[in-house]
């Protein structure tokens, strides 16, 4: 029988979506979707993993999983070809939480470098909440329970993957083989990799401001290109600038398409050549800018105009969602029975169990 090929990826509803979101999965997912080499795709909001790290604050993520579902589907992600839904509305990927971790040791966790990395960034470092401390098991749930075969993350999702793949490993080893080994997709666009914040820091984070949102408007769009981090030793025009740690070409690595020059820059063929003046000097950052931001911007009107759209039915939103929700628990439902069975946990529904205590003690 043919292994059905699967994708189960998400986010965390903890603000707006932005284009490192887009860059790094979203527009990968929309191509996946259709595509049609994949048999089913799950795609959902992470609310209660959210909560590890928000759990004071519940109105925060329970007013942006709305925010995410109309990002998701301004950016191209159909209901009728995915499975669209919320986490927290699966109570049977807690269950497979709890099982899974007695597969993992604390120190194993404790050497998880993205586990490590958002300790850090959270200064969790002397009260680590346990929720968020375990939550490469809980990714594993999410993936184990839909049977995934593909996850398209980023590169900083790499270790929660291997998380994943040593606990099916080790289900599967103790109790035969009932999980799914899945496999990870990284965006084929190195520069989609980890696209920096608008200010140069490493990481595009909502929390340091330096996004750029799917759904800004054009102004704000436009007013952020214009402030993005360049080449600090690039004062003059005439001055040799920097490609490295360049925040504008590094987006136009990431966006930039040969049929934009003709668009916004006809006096380049490429970004090799565009590249090259910025190196020898001669090239200011404002025309750079300008170049981008017209590229930006025929990027995000589509999306930004389709997501308004959406806001006027917000009722069919959560309609979609509720479907989406019912569609997973049933899907869920299905693998955890597996896992119980496995792991002989499956009292009522063993009928050779309750045969052989019949026989066992009438024996006595």
């Amino acid at each position: 029988m043919k292994k059905e090929k699967i994708i189960l990826t998400g986010d965390r509803p903890t603000g707006r979506l932005h284009i490192g979101h887009y860059v790094g999965s979203l527009k990968r997912r929309v191509e996946l979707q259709n595509s049609g080499l994949y048999d089913k795709t799950f795609i959902f909001i992470a609310d209660a993993q959210a909560l590890t790290d928000n759990i004071e604050n519940p109105e925060k993520v329970r007013q942006n999983v709305i925010e995410v579902a109309l990002d998701y589907m301004a950016v191209g992600l159909d209901p009728m070809k995915s499975t669209i839904f919320i986490q927290s509305q699966i109570p049977e990927l807690c269950e497979l939480t709890f099982y899974y971790m007695d597969l993992v040791t604390v120190s194993r966790l404790q050497r998880n470098p993205t586990v490590k990395t958002e300790i850090q960034m959270r200064n969790f470092e002397t009260s680590i909440p346990v929720g968020f401390f375990t939550y490469p098991i809980s990714q594993a749930a999410d993936i184990t329970a839909f049977k995934a075969t593909t996850v398209p993350v980023g590169e900083d999702q790499e270790p929660m993957i291997e998380q994943t793949r040593e606990i099916v490993r080790r289900f599967n080893h103790i109790y035969g083989d009932t999980l799914v080994e899945p496999e990870i997709l990284l965006p084929d666009n190195a520069a989609c990799l980890r696209l920096p914040g608008t200010d140069g820091k490493a990481k595009m984070s909502k929390s340091l401001g330096n996004c750029i949102y799917l759904s800004d408007t054009a102004d704000e769009v436009e007013k952020k290109v214009k402030s993005m981090y360049t080449d600090p030793t690039h004062l003059k025009v005439s001055d040799p600038g920097k490609l490295e740690g360049n925040t504008v070409f590094t987006y136009l690595d990431a966006f930039c398409k040969p049929e934009h020059f003709g668009r916004y820059l006809p006096d380049y063929p490429d970004l090799n050549e565009l590249k090259a003046h910025y190196t020898r000097g001669g090239l200011g950052d404002m025309k750079v800018k300008k170049f981008l931001a017209a590229i930006m911007q025929e990027e995000l009107t589509p999306i930004r105009e389709r997501r308004k759209e959406f806001e006027k039915d917000i009722p069919a939103i959560y309609e979609m969602l509720r479907k989406g929700c019912e569609t997973a628990r049933a899907t869920a439902t299905a693998t955890l029975d597996e896992v119980r069975k496995a792991m002989k946990i499956n009292y009522f529904d063993d009928a050779e169990l309750i045969a052989e205590q019949v026989k066992r003690f009438g024996q006595e």
